[in-house]
């Protein structure tokens, strides 16, 4: 329990970690945008030529008015705090504030950092206590050189901070910005202003003297000592601030550009809660194990018996499975052989016409025999063969069509052609029924699916399209092949009246039949959909103009496409 606690308390201070951290790159992005506005302000102001030619020489009293004019439009402009320029030896000649009481105009400021910084490296930049002012600002300076390169003097931007700490002041953390010598300069709560972060070196104290960096303000220590560290500038903290001992989630992000750090202190809000729910947690689930042992055991025992039951489950479901595929198959084998049934009138008819005119042209054969008449014999046989060949193919098909397939068999079938053996199948019975067909077949349209299934398919769509135009006076059947992307699509549409709206949900419902009693037994369209769903399609009906359109819908096998 004791451990669970620690954990959780510690990944608690981790997640509100990651959390603070974001925040503080949110306020530092805010402090970088806000010094980056103005950071190449001085460098531009150094380059105006009115500027470096008046530091060239002497400045009179009338050119110092004009500056300090040029200085305060142009600090008005560009919204920084203070314009001031400063000659070679570090005088202020001209400044945006003149006509103030704390005006910085006849002041010296050589002995500041960043002047003789801008001096031996050409810019320069100081976070202190304004000496005339005596309000902290950040000075950034640029030298204005002559056209030989010579050091004329440096023009300075002033940039002060109180929008920013108003803003920051509205918020529960503590944010603290230190130099690099842990001074605190920038505060969101003022008793955390000036604080020594760590000890200061007598050597650096002498230096802030001199430059007079915090001018009249006194430094104090912070105490504070780190609980635990939980990573890269991230610690648990106890302070001695201003308003008593606390702890504090201490967040510190580096600010390498200016020298600066960024500092957030959150008062912890979940560690603790956290860490006493993972102690009740982990006995719980210690106490929940003790009694868990206890029926180990019967547990194992169950299942096993679990096992047992599944395997035997299982056994039945591949049983069944296979009892339920023999009965689909035997159900769409006698669909196939109802409409073969339905087709047989048609079909004897069909076959009886060849027989009779072979019986007939047989006798006519006799006399020719008889007569001696063996060249017209001869030529008389060409048309019994023609007859023979007729049956023998229609047969041939009929028996090809009431063969018994295997489910899942695929192989690679033309569509057109499919739909060809369907047209001579129903020859006989579109020739009574004196149908006319308009046909638009893209061909070759090769799927992959069962050939004599596929049939079976197109051979129920085409009589339920003659069963509707039993009774119409101009009966007229459309059958449209077409590829559209990687899939085919043909269309059987008749004229016939359609499909009641209320009707088309259930067409493909097994036994759901619109015929009268004895017409059909409602299982044609039914496995025709199963058919095409297996492999791969879709089978749809609607009503289109005057009649109803069933639609087939089956993938390409790109296998047999040629290679562009």
């Amino acid at each position: 329990m004791h451990l669970a606690g620690q954990r959780a308390e510690r990944q608690a201070l981790r997640d509100e970690s990651d959390h603070a951290r974001e925040q503080l790159s949110l306020y530092s992005g805010n402090l970088r945008a806000l010094i980056d506005r103005f950071r190449a302000l001085p460098a531009v102001l150094a380059l105006d030529p009115e500027i470096r030619s008046l530091l060239r020489s002497a400045v009179d009293n009338q050119q110092q008015h004009l500056l300090n004019l040029k200085l305060e439009r142009m600090n008005r402009a560009a919204g920084s705090t203070t314009l001031e320029l400063l000659d070679r030896t570090g005088l202020a000649v001209a400044a945006s504030n003149w006509r103030l009481p704390t005006s910085y105009v006849g002041h010296n400021y050589g002995f500041r950092p960043y002047f003789s910084e801008t001096r031996a490296k050409g810019s320069g930049r100081f976070y202190g206590v304004g000496v005339v002012s005596g309000i902290p600002g950040y000075f950034l300076a640029s030298a204005v050189q002559g056209d030989a390169g010579e050091f004329l003097g440096a023009m300075v931007v002033k940039l002060e901070f109180p929008e920013l700490e108003q803003e920051w002041a509205q918020r529960s953390d503590l944010i603290l910005v230190s130099d690099a010598r842990g001074v605190v300069f920038i505060a969101n709560q003022p008793g955390w202003r000036y604080r020594e972060l760590q000890p200061i070196s007598a050597e650096h104290r002498a230096e802030m003297a001199a430059t007079r960096q915090y001018d009249k303000q006194p430094l104090a220590p912070l105490i504070h000592r780190t609980l635990t560290t939980l990573g890269d500038g991230s610690r648990l903290a106890r302070v001695d601030g201003p308003g008593g001992t606390a702890d504090y989630l201490w967040e510190s992000l580096p600010l390498p550009s200016e020298g600066w750090t960024l500092h957030l202190l959150r008062t912890p809000q979940g560690a603790a809660s956290s860490a006493r729910a993972a102690s009740l947690a982990a006995g719980g689930a210690w106490l929940a194990l003790f009694f868990l042992g206890l029926f180990l055991h019967q547990r194992w025992r169950l299942a096993r018996i679990r096992q047992r039951s599944r395997e035997e489950l299982e056994r039945l479901v591949e049983q069944r499975t296979a009892d339920l595929r023999a009965a689909q198959d035997g159900l769409i084998q006698a669909a196939k052989l109802a409409a073969l049934g339905q087709m047989s009138a048609a079909l004897a008819h069909e076959i009886n016409q060849p027989l009779t005119a072979l019986q007939m042209h047989l006798a006519s054969l006799r006399l020719m025999l008889d007569n001696g008449q063996l060249e017209q014999a001869r030529k008389a046989l060409g048309r019994h063969d023609e007859l023979l060949r007729r049956m023998a193919a229609l047969t041939g098909h009929l028996k090809t069509y009431a063969r018994k397939t295997p489910g899942g068999l695929r192989e690679c079938v033309e569509l057109g052609g499919v739909v060809d053996k369907s047209l001579q199948l129903l020859a006989p019975n579109l020739r009574d029924a004196r149908v006319r067909i308009s046909q638009a077949l893209s061909v070759p349209a090769w799927v992959s699916g069962d050939a004599i299934r596929l049939e079976q398919v197109l051979v129920n769509l085409l009589r339920n399209a003659l069963d509707a135009l039993a009774d119409q006076p101009d009966p007229q059947l459309w059958i449209n092949l077409r590829r559209e992307g990687d899939a085919w699509h043909l269309d059987v549409a008749d004229n016939g009246g359609g499909i009641a709206e209320a009707d088309l949900p259930q067409v493909f419902d097994p036994f759901f039949t619109t015929k009268p009693a004895g017409a059909g037994l409602g299982i044609g369209l039914a496995v025709s959909y199963a058919i095409v769903h297996e492999l791969g399609g879709t089978l749809k009906a609607a009503n289109r103009g005057a009649g109803a359109v069933f639609s087939l819908c089956l993938p390409v096998d790109k296998t047999r496409e040629e290679t562009p």
